[in-house]
Parts: structure tokens; C-alpha cells; sequence
């Protein structure tokens, strides 16, 4: 059986724990079934294996599974996620899935590295947050689709249609950009340096 893998990353340094339980919901398992995924795995931070285990997604058996989704997760990688994340690529056996991830920058440009579908989900309680104005920026420019808490599973659907059209990264300097500034722009715009 080919398996097809959604990897959801919330980041090390802030809990965003409402990402964790919104992935976790009968609403979204049942579109990564509709969608032929076969995994969901997790990066769920230090409180995460309580919300999983509180999500009720343990079978009769003893096996973390709903809507035929196996689940499974782990608190944080002193490794980095890159290796997680590129379990979703396309190999022998193995359908191209998706990342789901916070909006910090370094999952962000982890994701864009390895070049599989991405959809970002910023975290809007945190303080001086820029997790807002990234994703939109990276959106706009076609690198990911930016996904909200109360409808992810249309932007899993958004993922499917955005996979076709994956621009390349890192993005080309020399080309042009529909906004004109480009991922350097945004960081110096966010970083407060203008010309």
C-alpha cells in the first residue's frame, strides 16, 4: 500500500496547541481520508501528547488510528524536523504528502527547501507577531497556502491543487517578482531597515 503522510510541526519555542487539537479533529481526519493520506505525524511540543491522548483517536485495539489515519507524534528533535519532513516527499512506496506548520520562518524555510506542498497556519496569539505577514507575503508569491484554524481542511484541499504549481526555492533574484521585493524585502520591511 502506498502510504501518503501529513507532517504538522507547532513549533519549539511557543505552544500553539490550538493547531495540535485542530488537526486532531473528525472534521480534518476525514479530509486527509478523502484525500488518500494514510499518516498524520506530529511535532506536538511538551503539553502534545496530552491533547492527543485527549482526542480520543485510540481505537478498540489500542491503536492510535481514526478514519484509517495511523497517528502518531513526538515532542520536539534536537535534530530538527528536516528528516520528518521529508517523509512527505514522493518515493518508492510513498505518495508526495504535505507540511502543516506554524508560522515560524525556520519550518517555513525547512518546508520550502525540500520543496513538497506547505501550509501555514500562523499563530496569532503570540505578542509582536510576524507569523501573520510572512505567511500572507509567502502565499501571495505562490510558495505556500496559508491555512486557518477554523478550515483546515480546505486549505488541505488548497494544498492539493497547489502542489501542481510549486515555485522553487530559493526564490530566483533575477527574475521578476509580482510584488516587486521578494522574501528579502518582507525580512527587511519586518526587521525595520528601508531604503
Amino acid at each position: 500500500m502506498v502510504q501518503k503522510v501529513c507532517f504538522v510541526t507547532i513549533g519549539a519555542t511557543a505552544a500553539f496547541d490550538q493547531l495540535l487539537k485542530a488537526v486532531l479533529t473528525s472534521q480534518f481526519l476525514q479530509a486527509l481520508q478523502a484525500l488518500g493520506y494514510t499518516s498524520l505525524r506530529l511535532q506536538y511540543g511538551k503539553n502534545g501528547q496530552k491533547i492527543v491522548d485527549e482526542s480520543r483517536i485510540v481505537d478498540d485495539l489500542g491503536q492510535v488510528t481514526k478514519y484509517g489515519i495511523k497517528v502518531s507524534g513526538f515532542d520536539f528533535d534536537t535534530k530538527g524536523l528536516g528528516q520528518e519532513m521529508w517523509v512527505t516527499k514522493a518515493a518508492e512506496e510513498r505518495a508526495e504528502g504535505v507540511v502543516i506548520s506554524h508560522a515560524g520562518s525556520g519550518s517555513i524555510l525547512d518546508a520550502l527547501r525540500i520543496r513538497v506542498p506547505l501550509i501555514v497556519v500562523p499563530n496569532t496569539s503570540l505578542l509582536h507577531n510576524h507569523q501573520v505577514e510572512l505567511a500572507e507575503e509567502l502565499s501571495k508569491q505562490g510558495y505556500l497556502v496559508r491555512g486557518q484554524l477554523d478550515d483546515l481542511p480546505k486549505a488541505l484541499r488548497e494544498s492539493e491543487v497547489h502542489r501542481k504549481k510549486l515555485q522553487a526555492w530559493p526564490p530566483n533574484n533575477r527574475g521578476a517578482d509580482p510584488s516587486g521585493r521578494g522574501l528579502a524585502g518582507v525580512m527587511d520591511e519586518e526587521m525595520g531597515f528601508y531604503d
